[in-house]
Formats: C-alpha cells, structure tokens, sequence
C-alpha cells in the first residue's frame, strides 16, 4: 500500500453545499435563507435570545427565591481501583491525587469511592469516604484519615 492508495471512509467526507445554483439544485433563488428579513441580508447573525430590541424575556422574568444547589458541597470522585498506582505505605492525599491527574476541577473537597478493589496498604486522607471505600481500605490495611471540608469565606462587613 502506497499514499496514492489510500481512500477517505464511506461517509466521512461530504461535498459542500453550493448555494445559487438554480431552482433545481434545491439550493438555488433565496439560498436556504428563507424569504426577506433580517437573516436573509449577508453578514446577517443575531445574539441567542435577542428578540428585536423587545426587553427579552429572560430578563423580563423576575429572579427571586432560594436554590439549594448554590450551596451544595461538590466533591471530586475518586474510586478505590483508582488509588493501586501509588506505591504500598504511600500517603494519598488532595496534592498527591491532583498531581497524577485523579482530581481535576474545582470542588469543595474529594470523596472516596468503593469502586473497585484496593492491592496496597495506603493512608488516604480525604474530606469524605463512603462507606465501602473506608471498609476496602482499612481491609487491606490501610488508614482512613477525614481533612475538614473547605469552608466558604464570610462576607466581609
């Protein structure tokens, strides 16, 4: 096989769509652009949302209430099958975790998950375990260690 061989897959390339090209092309007269307006005149694009200098309606509704999720503890996931790349007797902790590419993203904190089985006898410090996961650790010797979770900053006065 040589490089003048070589074929695209079935599918994978399309041919472009040639606008004005005739009525019978299907693409010809107003060129997929529908009839006259504002989205018919080149150069045309409009801002999602934006309905002609009408006041839009997201900003019409009123927001108002309270929402749980603002204030909600996000943890980062990391499972027990996960934790068998450090060594035997390491400590595992948020750097260590974030350094091997395990945690990634802001969070409040990271949890330990059961997934999977742990080899190796760590300490695992972390801001939360589920159940299964401190049982699969502390089975296989090692220790469960709870880091208080990142408190939001008060408001100053």
């Amino acid at each position: 096989m040589r490089l003048h061989d070589l074929k695209s897959r079935p599918g994978s390339r399309h041919r472009r769509k040639r606008l004005g090209q005739g009525e019978s092309s299907g693409h010809g007269k107003t060129s997929g652009r529908g009839g006259k307006g504002q989205t018919a005149r080149s150069g045309s694009s409009i801002r999602i949302g934006f309905e002609g200098g009408q006041m839009p309606l997201i900003r019409r509704i009123p927001k108002r209430g309270f929402n749980n999720a603002r204030h909600a503890t996000r943890y980062l996931p990391v499972n027990l099958e996960a934790l068998n790349r450090f060594e035997n007797g390491a400590r595992v902790d948020e750097a260590a975790l974030r350094a091997v590419g395990l945690a990634n993203g802001p969070a409040n904190g990271i949890k330990i998950l059961g997934a999977g089985g742990l080899k190796k006898k760590l300490t695992v410090s972390a801001h939360a375990f589920s159940a299964s996961a401190r049982a699969g650790i502390e089975s296989a010797g090692g220790v469960c260690e709870i880091v208080g979770a990142k408190k939001a900053q008060p408001a100053k006065a």
